[in-house]
Formats: structure tokens, C-alpha cells, sequence
């Protein structure tokens, strides 16, 4: 037997091994995702985080009707002009007022004046006010300099938006400041998707629950789980339903039996653990046999195995077991196939550029992912550590630095592009 070079790099791709790209595996995914959920009417007030079913235009304009800017007083510009900058007027009040709600009911005379509150509607005659900060008055007349710019201090009906405009297309997630707008545009309800639910699986005989003291033992070598918690908080945080499917050991029998109860109580499915193609790697294998794999040779760092097949109708999305690969692929892969079958639209991360606070020379043929966070001089700084095995890294980073596939030289103060977790809902 002859040894082969030592490369010392476990994320080298194995001579004569044809790995996916990570757009081609992107593409194949976008390609094979469609909305799988269908849809409902829901009270605006209930809409945030709901996905819109169909596009919504606006009912009524926004304002419904010219109103009052300030506090001041309204009259018509054509009673003060012409007159020259800094003159001064007096104009007579007429009894009454203006207010939000309590509009003025009459017609203001040319060469009149009457006292009018924020965002009440323009009386008939009125076109200008101004505010009562540049007015002297003994309540039957005001005084002030002239230069008011005519229509001043009011806003026009439809000036924000006209009725028939179209305010989101379909496939929008609804976010607070929507809902005010749908709202401020006459609507009460509107339709929307029925929320997607993501069934969750850890799977391998190493993985053990926090709290029972088997990790503590040593003996077994065990690791806590926790891929599962991770992954049910970002199904939550994306406006999904999560379902608990556990952990079951490298079993074919349990994982299929696990699979079947996801695709029997979910609308798609993460599974962690077994992507790859050891002698314990069951997911995969079962995906292929019994499903229908799609890919699971990812040319990416970390990550590498990753499977995305169809289980019983159900999407399938096997993720590394490492933790810190399982957060990088759920984010790049499964988020945005999540938002398609929720009846979102596709969307990619697209980033920012910022100077790099790192120096790294990166070799050809993978995607690198970097867990990083900005320093104080607006630097993208990645963690200490690369290793894959370094949880802390997710929760000391921020976001993400992305190297693409091509071989990179990285110097500090180059331009990199940064992915702040906030991209992805978090």
C-alpha cells in the first residue's frame, strides 16, 4: 500500500468526487420549491408575520381628505396676496374652530380666518394655514408676517396614497408597520396563508438530552443535542409552526418511522445527523432508497453533506450534524425554500461589503462561511476559531462572512461581504 499525500484539510474534496456549488444547489433547490400551503382571511389585526395570499391595493387614499399639518390658522392664500415679505396681516376670526374628528362645518368668507388643530380637515375656503407660533391674537382677529407660502402647512387627500394603489404584491410577510398601512388604506382583513409547519428530527446514537447526566459520564460518548433547540427557535423566529419530532438513534427502522410522523403532522421537515455517507449515515441513505434525494454533496464550508429530498410528499432537508454547519446550511438552504413553500417569494441574502479585520488565504473549489461580528472601527472581524465544533462562535457572531467558490486572498482592510444575521430574521 502506498499513502496518499497528506492534505491535512477536512473539507478538501476527495480526488475523482464531484461536489455541487453552492448557486447550482441553490438553483436545483429554487427550482424544485413551490407553495404548499393554502389560504384564509384573517382580521389585520391578527396579519403580522402572516404571509399575503394574494396582492392588496388600497381601499381609500391615504389621507381620505386634505387636512391640517400644526396647530395654526387656516384662511385663503388669495386674501394676503400680494403682499411683500415681512408686511404685516390681520385678518378677522369667524366663531368656531376645526378639529381631528370635529370638523368646521361652514365656509370660511374670503379675507377670514378660523382657528384649526392638527389633522383636521380643510374647511371649505381654506387652502393655507398658518402655524400658531408665528401669530399674535386677541381672539377675534390674528396678526402676522407675511411670506406664508401658499397651501402651506396642509396635506393633500392621497398625498401618501392614492385609493387603487397597489400596496404589496402577493407572497409579502406582513411586518408592524404594514399592518398600519393596510389599516390607514381601509382594510380590516386580508388573505393570507395558513402558516407553514417545519417538524424538526435529531437523529445518532451519540446525541443525548440535556439534563440526564450521560454527557457527564464520558464513558458512552455521548454529546448533548443541541441542534433541536436551535433549530425549533430559528422555525419559530421565521414565523413558522414548529413540530418536536426528538432524537432517535442510527436506527433505519426509528428514522423512518420519525420521518413518516413529520410528514404525517408537518408541511416540510429538518433533520440533523446522518447527511452524509458513513457507515451510520441512515438519512441519506433511507432519502435515497425510499425518496427522492436531490443533492447532498455541497461544495461548502462548514457543511459539506446536505441532503434535500422529498419524504412521503413532504420537502426533507437533511442537515449536518455539526451545529455550527446545521445554523450555516439551515440558514443559506432551508430559509429561503421555507419562505417558497410558505408562499413567500425567493430571496437571497444579499449583504453589504465593509473592510475585513482578518488576513486569510482561502483555497478554490468551496464556499466559505465565516462566523464574524463588527468591530468598532465598522471591520468584518470572523472568530478566533474555524473549527465547525466551536458553538460558541454562533453566539460570540453576529453574522456571517462570505468567501465565494474561487481561490481568495484576503487582506486586512480588503472589502468582504458581510451577512448580519438580522438578513435572515434573526
Amino acid at each position: 500500500m502506498k499513502p496518499p499525500p497528506l492534505r491535512n484539510d477536512c473539507f478538501a474534496m476527495p480526488r475523482g468526487v464531484e461536489w455541487t456549488p453552492v448557486d447550482q444547489a441553490l438553483a436545483t433547490l429554487r427550482e424544485g420549491m413551490a407553495t404548499v400551503v393554502g389560504t384564509e382571511d384573517t382580521d389585520v389585526m391578527e396579519a403580522g408575520g402572516r404571509v399575503l395570499a394574494s396582492d392588496v391595493s388600497a381601499r381609500c387614499s391615504n389621507p381620505p381628505f386634505s387636512n391640517s399639518a400644526v396647530d395654526g390658522y387656516g384662511f385663503a392664500f388669495s386674501s394676503v396676496s400680494p403682499a411683500t415679505v415681512g408686511d404685516t396681516i390681520t385678518l378677522p376670526l369667524v366663531p368656531g374652530r376645526a378639529a381631528a374628528g370635529a370638523p368646521f362645518s361652514g365656509t370660511v368668507p374670503p379675507g377670514n380666518a378660523v382657528r384649526i388643530l392638527t389633522g383636521a380637515p380643510i374647511p371649505r375656503g381654506i387652502d393655507t394655514v398658518v402655524l400658531e407660533e408665528d401669530v399674535s391674537t386677541d381672539g377675534a382677529r390674528i396678526m402676522f408676517r407675511s411670506g406664508v407660502r401658499p397651501e402651506a402647512n396642509t396635506r393633500d387627500s392621497g398625498e401618501d396614497v392614492v385609493a387603487g394603489t397597489r400596496l404589496f404584491e402577493r407572497g409579502h410577510r406582513l411586518r408592524s408597520q404594514d399592518l398600519a398601512l393596510l389599516t390607514a388604506c381601509g382594510h380590516s382583513r386580508v388573505p393570507v396563508h395558513r402558516s407553514l409547519s417545519v417538524a424538526v428530527l435529531s437523529t445518532g446514537d451519540e446525541i443525548s438530552e440535556a439534563g440526564t447526566g450521560r454527557v457527564a459520564a464520558g464513558a458512552t460518548g455521548a454529546v448533548y443535542d443541541s441542534n433541536r433547540p436551535m433549530l425549533l427557535d430559528l422555525v419559530r423566529r421565521w414565523g413558522f409552526v414548529d413540530c418536536d419530532l426528538g432524537r432517535v438513534p442510527d436506527d433505519p427502522g426509528k428514522i423512518r418511522a420519525a420521518l413518516d410522523r413529520g410528514a404525517g403532522t408537518a408541511d416540510a421537515i429538518i433533520a440533523t445527523g446522518g447527511a452524509s455517507a458513513g457507515d451510520e449515515d441512515h438519512v441519506s441513505r433511507m432519502l435515497r432508497d425510499e425518496g427522492t434525494l436531490q443533492t447532498w454533496r455541497v461544495a461548502i464550508k462548514p457543511g459539506r453533506p446536505l441532503a434535500m429530498a422529498i419524504w412521503r410528499d413532504r420537502p426533507v432537508f437533511g442537515l449536518p450534524g455539526n451545529p455550527v454547519a446545521a445554523f450555516v446550511c439551515a440558514l443559506i438552504f432551508a430559509l429561503p425554500a421555507l419562505r417558497v413553500l410558505a408562499g413567500e417569494n425567493w430571496s437571497d441574502p444579499h449583504g453589504f461589503l465593509v473592510p475585513s479585520g482578518f488576513a486569510k488565504r482561502k483555497k478554490p473549489g468551496r464556499r466559505e462561511y465565516l462566523r464574524a461580528r463588527i468591530d468598532a472601527k465598522g471591520r468584518a472581524v470572523p472568530f478566533a476559531s474555524e473549527g465547525s465544533g466551536r458553538i460558541s462562535g454562533l453566539s460570540w457572531s453576529d453574522g456571517l462572512i462570505e468567501l465565494e467558490h474561487g481561490a481568495l486572498s484576503v487582506r486586512e482592510e480588503d472589502p468582504v461581504k458581510y451577512l448580519p444575521y438580522a438578513m435572515f430574521g434573526l
